[in-house]
């Protein structure tokens, strides 16, 4: 057995040469870009089988540090979690202040963000989008799908489904950029002010579709987040449906302690 295998913890061996692959990258051993040594160089440091490797490499994927890429190996992954200030991010002034809420979470993390507009136009209402927005399933709505990268990396899809009586008279709505401040500026230009956001989370793995979207490895997780846009009179005026990568998101939230 080689001498890199000291250090390692306790539990079956491929568990323990996961950990110190992932523990190399933590400490910055294995830089982002970084190649993970390949099968055969770790079969010779760890004195193991190459089924023992492989068990290993599935615990080093689903930590999300590495991204698998076909014929070449793995390699580490350069991608910094954005901070996700869910209490925070819908703040009216930075509506005003001409900041939508993804860029301005990037540009705060110092990463470089675009938005690719992959659909704009009329849908008919998935059944739980409608349940939300309070019309049956099947009624026509607008939907507006966006993929997000940061720093050239893919790490979130969102679809946005807002009621037709609502937007038809909005014509911003319907552009690619709909100004400052995003989608929500122009509802609370045209007299929707905001009074609440209410977002459902469940993490899960990845589809073979989604995960090939956000150039992930196969299974990796995800968080699905549902978010309704409220406003002061009771209308849902927006259900975004949301996949992000999960190793790119820290979610933070204010919980009040009073009534």
């Amino acid at each position: 057995m080689g001498t890199a295998a000291g250090g390692v913890g306790s539990g079956p061996r491929y568990v323990q040469i996961a950990d110190e692959i992932v523990q190399q990258i933590r400490a910055g051993v294995l830089k982002p870009g970084d190649m993970v040594p390949s099968e055969s160089e770790l079969v010779e440091r760890y004195g193991v089988s190459g089924g023992t490797i492989r068990k290993a490499m599935v615990e080093v994927r689903a930590s999300g540090l590495v991204e698998t890429r076909h014929g070449k190996g793995s390699i580490v992954k350069n991608r910094p979690p954005v901070r996700h200030r869910s209490s925070d991010r819908f703040r009216r002034s930075l509506r005003r202040g001409g900041q939508a809420a993804y860029l301005a979470e990037s540009a705060q993390s110092g990463a470089t963000a675009k938005v690719s507009v992959l659909y704009i136009g009329p849908t008919e209402a998935p059944e739980y989008a409608a349940q939300r927005l309070g019309v049956p399933a099947g009624t026509q709505v607008l939907a507006r799908r966006r993929l997000y990268f940061r720093n050239g990396t893919p790490v979130e899809t969102a679809t946005s489904y807002l009621p037709w009586d609502v937007v038809k008279d909005i014509p911003e709505l319907f552009a690619e950029n709909p100004g400052g401040g995003g989608i929500y500026a122009r509802l609370e230009d045209h007299g929707h002010e905001f009074a609440e956001f209410v977002e459902t989370l469940q993490a899960r793995p990845a589809s073979k579709a989604e995960a090939s979207e956000l150039a992930l490895s196969p299974g990796a997780p995800v968080v699905h987040l549902i978010r309704e846009a409220r406003t002061t009179a009771g209308l849902v005026a927006e259900v975004c449906d949301t996949l992000m990568a999960a190793d790119q998101f820290v979610f933070e939230y204010r919980i009040p302690a009073v009534d």
